[in-house]
């Protein structure tokens, strides 16, 4: 879900402007945005976001429009022909359903729970137009199991739940030749990226532009982060004396994914370490080591995308 779309759309409102919601409920065939898409639009004709990649914008516009004025609900359903899919660069057509709504009050809560960096879902009854938001904690089932997949979806006959969750994370303990490929994949796929190394020379704003750093010792680091389900953890230091602190608070943290560089002969050491530091087999057993997926990689560049395939992996539950 786009927050920047809802900042948008708060910020309209704020100054006086009627604004409608569209967000894509499902989709058969080809379809150029997932479910959940948003676009935002007011009373002038502005909008921002899409739920199409422009087969179907002018339409949605002009029933948020009809949305605003009347302040009802609208579920609408689209054929995309091949031609309208082929301008948009898909290689055939398909089946688009939106519903449009005057934009929900419940815009400055979600905005405040982003803020705070709070996961939240919003559902919606795409039948009267009723809202009720959740957090973690509060919601049911349904609700929980979106969040957990990180997926808005339909729900039940007739309700909608919008997902907005904090960004994924991964901290990286060593800023070392593998930290330097893996953080540019990892951000392109979607993961906000803390390296953490006391070595000054290391973590340097020149060996990792753009990337949030931590000089401090790793166990402080990790603690500082305040680690959550959605963050993973990987050690790659291949030095105890950095990798350990490291795991001491990762693997009594609710991080989805712990991993850890080194052989096998190194890990078994490492475990060895642990268990004399009181660490239970169940509690060890989370550490993925050695770490990344087994595909004979070599290279700093390969051992990084072994690592952020099985990061993946754990997160979309094709492994634990």
């Amino acid at each position: 879900m786009s927050i920047e779309v809802l900042k948008t759309a708060r910020d309209w409102r704020k100054e006086g402007r009627g604004v409608a919601i569209a967000t894509v409920s499902s989709t058969w065939g080809s379809a150029p945005f997932p479910v959940g898409s948003q676009l935002a639009a007011d009373d002038r004709g502005n909008f921002v976001g899409s739920v199409s990649g422009g087969c179907i914008e002018g339409a949605v516009i002009g029933e948020a429009r009809k949305s605003i004025n009347d302040g009802k609900i609208r579920n609408l359903e689209f054929s995309v022909s091949d031609d309208q899919a082929w301008e948009v660069g898909l290689a055939c057509g398909g089946t688009i359903r939106v519903f449009v709504e005057p934009a929900p009050g419940e815009i400055d809560t979600v905005l405040a729970a982003a803020e705070r960096k709070a996961s939240v879902a919003l559902t919606t009854d795409l039948e009267t137009g009723r809202h009720q938001l959740f957090d973690a904690s509060s919601a049911p089932e349904p609700v929980r199991n979106a969040l957990r997949d990180d997926r808005s979806q339909p729900i039940g006959e007739h309700d909608f739940v919008r997902v907005f969750n904090t960004p994924r994370r991964i901290a990286i303990v060593g800023a070392v030749h593998i930290a330097q490929e893996l953080v540019p994949m990892a951000t392109r796929a979607g993961f906000d990226v803390t390296v953490i190394d006391p070595r000054e020379a290391f973590a340097s704003p020149q060996r990792f532009p753009g990337v949030t750093l931590s000089t401090a010792w790793p166990d402080k680091a990790m603690r500082d982060l305040e680690i959550d389900p959605r963050t993973a953890i990987v050690t790659l230091t291949h030095d105890p004396k950095l990798d350990d602190p490291a795991l001491d608070v990762a693997l009594a943290s609710d991080a989805f994914y712990v991993g850890a560089l080194g052989s096998t002969r190194t890990q078994a050491k490492r475990v060895a370490r642990l268990k004399e530091a009181g660490f239970t087999d169940d509690q060890i057993g989370r550490i993925h080591g050695p770490i990344g997926l087994d595909i004979r990689a070599q290279s700093p560049a390969e051992i990084a995308v072994s690592i952020l395939a099985q990061i993946i992996a754990v997160l979309r539950g094709a492994m634990k």
